[in-house]
This record gives C-alpha cells, sequence and structure tokens, in this order.
C-alpha cells in the first residue's frame, strides 16, 4: 500500500488541513517530521528570491505534519494544492493588522500562519492603499510579520531592528531580507536599496 492510500493520508481526508507555510530553510521546530526535510521527498514551490512554499497538514490543535510527496496522489498539481492550502487559509486563519511601538505594523494570526500572509495579495494591497505609500516588509520568522510605509525611513529602521531581534530569538527563522510591496504596481518584490 502506498503511503497517500492509506486513510490518514488520503487526499480527500486531509485536502481541507492542507495550508502554505513560507520558508526559506527547509526546517521546522515545531511540525511533527520537520526538524529538516528536504526538496527530494517534500513538495516545494518557489515563491519569491529565496523564500520557498512548503505545505503542512494541520493534525491537531497546535499539530502539524509536513506533507511529503509520498502522501500525495500521483495525479496532485503543485499550483492546485497551493490555491486549496490558500483557500483553507483563508477559511480557518484571520489576519489582524497590529500597530507596533516605533510607528510600524505587524501581523497577527494563530501563531502558525503569520508568514503565510505574504500569499495574499489583497492584505498588501489594502495597507498600502491605508498608508498611500509602498511597505517595506520583514518575515523574521514563522509566527513574526512586519511592515512598515517605504517613506518612513526612521521607522523602517526601527524595523529591522525589531525583526533582527525576532530573527535571532527565533527557532523558526525565516529570513532578514526585506521585500517590498509596491502601492502602483501591486507586486511584492525583493527589497532593493
Amino acid at each position: 500500500m502506498k503511503k497517500y492510500e492509506e486513510e490518514h493520508y488520503q487526499f480527500d481526508k486531509i485536502k481541507d488541513k492542507i495550508y502554505p507555510w513560507v520558508k526559506e530553510e527547509l526546517k521546522d521546530s515545531q511540525a511533527l517530521n520537520g526538524k529538516r526535510f528536504s526538496e527530494k521527498d517534500t513538495p516545494v514551490m518557489a515563491f519569491l528570491d529565496e523564500l520557498k512554499i512548503i505545505f503542512v497538514i494541520k493534525r491537531g490543535e497546535d499539530v502539524f505534519e509536513i506533507l511529503k510527496d509520498n502522501m500525495l496522489p500521483p495525479e496532485c498539481d503543485i499550483i492546485g494544492l497551493y490555491h486549496t492550502a490558500c483557500e483553507n487559509l483563508i477559511r480557518d486563519v484571520e489576519y489582524v493588522i497590529a500597530n507596533t511601538w516605533y510607528g510600524g505594523f505587524g501581523i497577527v494570526a494563530d501563531g502558525h500562519h503569520e508568514a503565510s500572509s505574504l500569499c495574499f495579495k489583497h492584505i498588501w494591497t489594502v495597507c498600502a492603499d491605508k498608508l498611500k505609500d509602498d511597505l517595506i516588509i520583514m518575515v523574521p520568522c514563522k509566527d513574526t510579520v512586519l511592515f512598515a510605509p517605504a517613506g518612513k525611513q526612521d521607522v523602517v529602521d526601527k524595523m529591522m531592528e525589531h525583526g533582527q531581534m525576532a530573527y535571532d530569538q527565533s527557532s523558526d527563522k525565516v529570513s532578514v531580507r526585506l521585500l517590498v510591496f509596491s502601492k502602483d504596481g501591486k507586486e511584492l518584490t525583493t527589497y532593493e536599496d
């Protein structure tokens, strides 16, 4: 019996519990099988620059399992899987914009899916339109997403300090690279000084 034929992994039973996670390194301290994993046995989708999308199956309240290739039926399409995972996020995770003490902003969700907010252009479009500026975004770890208006360099500098501290203290690091969301172009790209 193939892994994807086992009752625990039948696609119809897990498809509503699959979510996308944004990663740079293929490891996770909290996932059941996530200490380190490889693109050789894990569906991974290129996202932006060094950032990648991996997929997890929610197994309990705060329990996740990294989705492996052998858990998916052969006909499964990674783009379709990504869309299904994003639909699950929309249905199950509420994203809230929070203020920081230094004038920037953060994304608050459930402690597991904050970095996944990068998947949703509409979040960034609304924020850029409200702030009337491009956004500088930092995703230091899985549960921390920070952003600031590009035109406020002092706030961006403080956000970078905050992000570096979060990155240094986290066991689920993502990246200290800055991203930019263009208000006019409605596009997320790597920030170039």
